[in-house]
């Protein structure tokens, strides 16, 4: 593919950027998308300079769009036509109106800013009926931690919203040296596929039980989940004494049904 030469763009700390510059990464990361779905529209949130773009320009073409709001960037990715300007979305992802931007389903990829990782993920789970893959590169802590299985230290929040709805694949770690500027962390590659659109408990209380039980996760159920004024007396004595991280989605599923039944 030909680019004219057009000068580097600039990394702005208050955009968390981080340019990937190796293509063997790029490579790897594009592998991680489903081939079979590459008929689906296919978003990258915060492209920079296109390292990642133009691999998957050759495989989508119109299909693929990004959200890119730094104006330095935007002029860089058409003046190297990697992209054209209709397919540039000069917009925040976290305030985008994502259902008017796609009419079906899409999906998405990217090297997420660590600075606003866990608002995109948020965000992800607001539209979740229209988007059947994410394919991310974040901050290996988070990654691992959205990954990461109930028992673990790391299984949290995040990881029990995210696996209510999607199935976690870790793929690859990525050393600091392979962007530009390097963080100062490992990164993580993660895959996403949905398995759900909808779980079978009240999703409100659902989030609100295990936002309650680990933002206290030292403390048992029955202390984390007293804040909530729920009655407890359906749950069994066993599931109070445990900690957070011990249940798994079905069982904070579970423990949402059984504490939804007398409030």
């Amino acid at each position: 593919m030909e680019h004219r030469h057009s000068k580097q763009v600039r990394a702005k700390k208050h955009l968390g950027q981080h340019f990937l510059n190796d293509e063997s990464i790029a490579e790897a990361i594009v592998k991680g998308l489903s081939e079979k779905d590459s008929d689906t529209p296919l978003t990258e949130i915060g492209p920079g300079m296109g390292v990642l773009t133009k691999y998957l320009s050759t495989i989508y073409g119109e299909r693929l769009s990004v959200f890119e709001i730094d104006t330095e960037s935007v002029a860089y990715l058409i003046e190297n036509n990697i992209l054209t300007e209709k397919q540039i979305f000069g917009e925040d992802f976290l305030k985008a109106n994502l259902s008017e931007r796609f009419q079906g389903s899409f999906n998405i990829i990217g090297n997420f800013p660590y600075n606003i990782s866990s608002p995109i993920f948020f965000k992800i789970l607001e539209y979740r009926s229209q988007i059947p893959w994410i394919v991310c590169m974040l901050q290996k802590e988070v990654a691992e931690r959205i990954a990461s299985p109930h028992g673990s230290k790391k299984y949290g929040i995040l990881s029990v919203f995210m696996q209510a709805f999607y199935r976690i694949e870790y793929l690859l770690t990525v050393p600091p040296e392979v962007f530009t500027p390097p963080p100062k962390v490992d990164s993580g590659v993660i895959r996403l596929e949905k398995y759900r659109d909808e779980i079978p408990c009240d999703e409100k209380l659902f989030f609100q039980v295990v936002k309650a039980s680990f933002n206290n996760r030292r403390k048992t159920l029955r202390n984390s989940l007293k804040k909530l004024n729920l009655s407890l007396d359906n749950v069994p004595e066993e599931v109070l004494g445990l900690r957070p991280e011990q249940l798994d989605v079905e069982a904070f599923i579970t423990l949402t049904k059984q504490v939804s039944t007398e409030n």
